[in-house]
């Protein structure tokens, strides 16, 4: 996808741009020296301690609802760690918002003329969609396929290799009525490359939650009842789908509508058609923050 920001010099509206009595971002609570250049992004607010305890030195901590953040040094890099929560809506808020503390000029409301790129590296939890990815697995998405709809709302500029898998995608599957026609986005090619090694790499698919929109079904059954095998099934020259989860087609039309490089690296925590779950997980996460941030760090 590419940058989508039109500069202008324009100041913007108070009730746009929301800032707190200290001039942070509104939910965020970020000033532009909190931070770095390296940013990862956890959906757990736990998992941002579980990563800064591997800091040489952490300088910054703050905390906002479910948003934390704390930036410090690992192997002589500054980073940033961010909780966002879950979800491609708790996204919106928080890549428009890092964004914005980074090329806004929070006193005056206006852009920048010289954006700061960040590097955004999303470590989370995923079930796989392939029975031969084994749990405990690392998967890197190579493009997030989006069913949250988040980026109907913006005017993304797709290159032609995510409009190809968009198409191909909603010519081979069944959508019900009402159902929200996915969009699909690369991740940096950066950062494939970076973190690509040992992983398995596909396309993930990003769903608006966790339950019917992933295939399961508790008391309420989804409308369509075989999603999971469909998807599974799925293939766009030699990718196929390889997991689920709530965040990554999100970040990346986001984020390179902004300007940003972006990748999620997955820790395989279930397998969906195996029926497997591992049975002490947070080793695996352990391994996935060391191999992260040893990778980051070069």
């Amino acid at each position: 996808m590419k940058n989508s920001v039109n500069y202008h010099s324009n100041k913007l509206l108070d009730s746009e741009l929301i800032l707190n009595s200290d001039g942070s971002v509104y939910h965020l609570h970020l000033l532009p020296e909190h931070i770095a250049d390296m940013v990862l992004l956890v959906g757990d607010q736990d998992r941002v301690q579980q990563i800064s305890k591997r800091f040489e030195k952490i300088e910054v901590k703050i905390q906002n609802r479910e948003f934390v953040t704390h930036t410090g040094y690992f192997n002589a890099k500054r980073i940033t760690v961010l909780s966002t929560g879950i979800g491609t809506d708790n996204i919106d808020i928080a890549l428009n918002e890092l964004d914005a503390a980074v090329n806004i000029d929070l006193q005056k409301k206006t852009m920048l003329p010289n954006p700061r790129k960040l590097t955004l590296v999303r470590i989370g939890t995923s079930g796989a969609l392939q029975s031969d990815i084994p749990v405990d697995s690392f998967a890197l998405s190579t493009y997030g396929l989006g069913f949250d709809g988040l980026l109907h709302y913006y005017k993304p500029s797709f290159e032609s290799k995510e409009v190809a898998l968009s198409k191909a995608f909603k010519a081979y599957y069944p959508f019900a009525e009402g159902q929200t026609n996915p969009y699909a986005v690369r991740a940096s090619e950066r950062l494939i490359n970076l973190f690509g090694e040992g992983m398995v790499k596909g396309i993930t698919a990003t769903a608006s939650g966790f339950y019917a929109p992933q295939g399961r079904s508790l008391r309420l059954q989804p409308k369509v009842e075989n999603q999971n095998e469909l998807l599974h099934d799925f293939k766009f020259e030699d990718n196929r789908i390889i997991n689920f989860e709530m965040e990554t087609a999100a970040l990346y039309g986001l984020g390179a509508m902004l300007g940003h490089d972006c990748c999620t690296v997955c820790a395989v925590i279930a397998n969906r058609f195996t029926q497997q779950y591992s049975s002490d997980y947070h080793v695996t996460i352990d391994r996935l923050i060391d191999l992260v941030l040893r990778r980051l760090t070069i």
